[in-house]
């Protein structure tokens, strides 16, 4: 039985087999035809298809020899790539006649889709096309030939790293033996290594027709892994736009096979995912939302909006929160990732300012963004938030706790009421938030990043700042413990250390222990200094991107920030010493 829910089932005959095929959605919407991999059959894009089926036709099939489809006779021979895409078209003319469809292929699928989208047969049939986790074995072949020709220390390493990941494809070439290991224990304990290895949830998928698939889908390598890889053909360029999804994590291929790809695709938009190679099981959220925008686009007539950022093919398309976006570091991190090509939600508890800050982002390259009012520091408001969002704009991708406050003064001067105004808003603020939406990444199962921002003080003492440096520490180790704690389920915890940067916390800063006058001229004295700094917040947003793409536990920004930390590292003690000087305001 098919795990897809509402799917109505036809079958095509071609070439001596029988293909079953699922449909879901509005004929009358454009269509997207999903081409599953090995080892897998139609069910691997399950949770892509429904989130698809809303906007469009959407179309699996089960490959020759898989799921509920007939296998040819004999096997040899049966799987060339000339006879794939004679089954497509013969999907694609019984699902689509009278237009082209959108071709969205993963692992063997994507391999087989590049062959259909680059042959002259196909022209005209295919209005775009979704690669993921396998490449064309032409191009394959010419990447392969360029580092035998001239190699060079970097590509005789690319070439033995791919090498290295490739080892399963020696092993399928054997005969007999990948037959017997799918019909016995590696065909019982597969779901078992998907879910331990790739993290790919457990439920419906793998079907039950997993060790037959496998077993015949052996023969797509060895039908033409060699032929193409000896001989690749001159001509394999597509015909239509490709968006390239690599998963930076894939075990099996190197994202460096796709270094030369615009040669072969002119109109090629890149996207990376810091996920594995089974990205249709575990990121069926962010899959849907590229696909879907790549399809509007080109139906469109028009280019996918490039995004202009460093980043963008890390964060294009990604939902975004940052609280505290209204002004300094927080406006910059939303702008930075708007202008990665993310969907921003920009949070503070002044209305106006998370506004004009939602503006900026879409001004600057957004795909989308909002603007929402909280106090961080309020659980209910931010538990309402959280509902809010969930039902609007989805499940985040990225958070960014960024909202604080600052409060100086020696600890014998801070009141009660001043530790639970800086505790409430430092700290409570940022478990707040990570309690809701972390709750939300982990049980989406999709993974996720929680950025919190905490400071150089957070290890560094001062007699100035007892309390926002302890608010600040506690921030540093709960980014700790919570990076341990959730690494299992792929969401990564950064806290985020900036030193002396120009923003407007000084100026709304608050002095314990002396009179409004008093704290009014330490406050302007404070934002004289640090605009003469002058460390742009724009700097410490850079740093939050790299650290999300590169899944870093704790990042010191400002060359101070650096020194302090590398002193609480070796030298505590001369640290200690710098606290007890008395800075005077």
């Amino acid at each position: 039985m098919t795990v897809l829910a509402g799917a109505r089932e036809r079958r095509v005959r071609t070439g001596g087999v029988e293909l079953c095929v699922a449909e879901l959605g509005d004929p009358e919407q454009p269509t997207v035809v999903l081409v599953h991999g090995y080892p897998d059959s139609k069910e691997v894009w399950s949770e892509v298809a429904v989130r698809l089926a809303g906007h469009f036709h959407v179309v699996l099939y089960d490959v020759r020899g898989h799921g509920r489809s007939t296998a040819p006779r004999p096997l040899r021979g049966g799987f060339t790539l000339e006879k794939l895409t004679d089954d497509f078209l013969a999907v694609a003319d019984a699902v689509s006649p009278d237009r082209p469809v959108h071709l969205v292929g993963h692992d063997w699928g994507s391999v087989q889709a590049w062959e259909f989208v680059t042959v002259p047969r196909t022209r005209g049939r295919i209005a775009s096309f979704t690669s993921m986790s396998g490449p064309s074995l032409d191009h394959f072949g010419h990447w392969l030939k360029q580092r035998v020709r001239r190699p060079t220390p970097r590509r005789v390493g690319q070439f033995l790293g791919q090498g290295a990941k490739s080892w399963y494809v020696y092993l399928l070439h054997t005969p007999v033996l990948p037959e017997l290991a799918w019909r016995g224990p590696l065909g019982r304990r597969w779901p078992r290594i998907l879910e331990r290895v790739e993290k790919v949830p457990s439920g419906a998928y793998p079907t039950p027709s997993l060790p037959t698939d496998a077993a015949h889908g052996a023969w797509l390598y060895r039908d033409n892994v060699r032929p193409r890889l000896r001989m690749p053909r001159p001509d394999a360029y597509a015909h239509a736009p490709v968006q390239l999804i690599t998963p930076l994590g894939d075990a099996f291929l190197s994202e460096r096979l796709y270094d030369d790809l615009e040669r072969w695709a002119p109109h090629l938009t890149r996207r990376t995912l810091p996920d594995r190679h089974w990205i249709p099981r575990t990121r069926p959220d962010q899959l849907t939302a590229w696909i879907g925008e790549f399809v509007r686009a080109t139906e469109g007539g028009r280019p996918v909006i490039e995004a202009t950022g460093r980043w963008a093919d890390r964060f294009g398309g990604q939902l975004v929160l940052v609280t505290g976006a209204g002004s300094g570091i927080g406006r910059a991190t939303a702008l930075a990732f708007a202008r990665a090509g993310a969907r921003v939600i920009a949070v503070d508890r002044d209305a106006e300012a998370a506004a004009r800050t939602a503006g900026a982002c879409r001004r600057s390259g957004a795909r989308e963004s909002w603007a929402e009012t909280v106090d961080v520091s309020d659980e209910h408001a931010m538990e309402k938030l959280a509902q809010r969002v969930a039902a609007a704009y989805g499940v985040v991708d990225v958070l960014v706790n960024n909202a604080g406050i600052g409060l100086a003064g020696p600890f014998l001067d801070t009141t009660p009421d001043d530790w639970r105004k800086v505790l409430d808003v430092n700290l409570w603020g940022v478990i707040h938030g990570c309690r809701l939406f972390g709750r939300q990444m982990a049980e989406r199962g999709q993974g996720g990043h929680i950025v919190n921002t905490a400071s150089a003080a957070a290890y560094q003492p001062s007699r100035a700042l007892p309390a926002y440096s302890t608010s600040k520490a506690a921030v540093l180790m709960l980014s700790e413990c919570l990076r341990a704690e959730l690494a299992g389920r792929g969401i990564g915890v950064t806290a985020i250390c900036p030193g002396f940067v120009h923003t407007n916390i000084t100026s709304t800063a608050h002095f314990a222990g002396v009179d409004e006058v008093e704290a009014k001229r330490r406050r302007e004295r404070s934002a004289r200094l640090y605009g003469l700094r002058n460390y742009p917040p724009e700097k410490v947003a850079d740093a939050i991107l790299r650290a999300v793409a590169r899944n870093e536990a704790m990042v010191p920004v400002t060359p101070e920030a650096r020194a302090a930390h590398l002193l609480a590292r070796f030298l505590p003690g001369a640290l200690r010493r710098i606290a007890r000087v008395e800075i005077r305001l």
